[in-house]
């Protein structure tokens, strides 16, 4: 079916809207708590954390099913991709503290590109079969996303990284880093190309309209808008969120 008959999935634009919005607080809090030093938000950012795996994995499964949908995929992700290298340039340059050296949008350009150049053959994968691979894949480089990474079953890690090897510098962007490695936003391909690729396989559904009915009815207008815009708003809100701390500090005072 063309893109242009399709139908609108209004419900998956309302769930990535939320879990931008999710993303965003929890990144205010983060900036706001240690780059600024106010304790409240530090507080608010170690409450929320727990959360944070959950609504970033929604985000990016739907990233992967609306990657389904698309026809440029490829071009799609080398334009995020030059995006993503902008912010961590304009972020080192002028946001030290807050660099962002591989962010969620780094990885889902990553996940772009390569899911538009194994489009085809990923066409002729089962997909219960892809799903599971997906789930075992996502589950054995969890560990990955911890402050201590590791590979494996969790509790029972098949390979323990220790931060000395000299090559796991240059291998951030997988999830193997230095002790000292620090990124503001940090989504490494390990696990999370298994989300999207999961997301992409479920993507079918949506490409042959097999979702629920329900999935197709707008509710929440503002979720919706956000969703259809998320883009931009992840981008923008790292600056916006920094220039109005500054404000605050300037005209009221530090609190907390």
């Amino acid at each position: 079916m063309a893109e242009s008959t399709r139908r609108r999935i209004h419900f998956l634009d309302e769930l990535r809207g939320f879990a931008v919005l999710c993303m965003i607080v929890q990144h205010g809090f983060y900036c706001i708590g240690y780059v600024y030093d106010y304790i409240w938000a530090r507080r608010a950012f170690c409450f929320f954390y727990p959360a944070t795996p959950y609504f970033a994995a929604a985000f990016i499964i739907i990233s992967g099913m609306v990657s389904q949908l698309s026809r440029s995929n490829v071009k799609r992700g080398l334009k995020l991709l030059a995006l993503a290298l902008g912010m961590t340039l304009v972020t080192a340059l002028l946001l030290p503290d807050c660099i962002i050296m591989f962010g969620v949008i780094h990885m889902l350009s990553v996940c772009m590109i390569l899911f538009g150049l194994l489009k085809k053959p990923l066409e002729k994968v089962n997909l219960w079969v892809g799903l599971a691979v997906c789930a075992v894949g996502f589950y054995l480089t969890v560990g990955l996303y911890l402050p201590e990474p590791y590979v494996g079953v969790p509790g029972v890690p098949a390979l323990q990284y220790s931060g000395w090897q000299p090559w796991a510098e240059w291998l951030f962007p997988l999830g193997f880093r230095l002790p000292d490695f620090f990124s503001a936003d940090y989504y490494s391909l390990l696990p999370w190309i298994f989300a999207f690729f999961g997301g992409g396989l479920l993507g079918r559904f949506a490409a042959q309209e097999k979702l629920p009915q329900w999935t197709y009815k707008p509710r929440i207008a503002a979720f919706s808008w956000v969703g259809r815009h998320a883009l931009w708003f992840y981008i923008l809100h790292q600056p916006l969120i920094m220039a109005g701390a500054e404000i605050v500090e300037f005209f009221i005072g530090k609190i907390g």
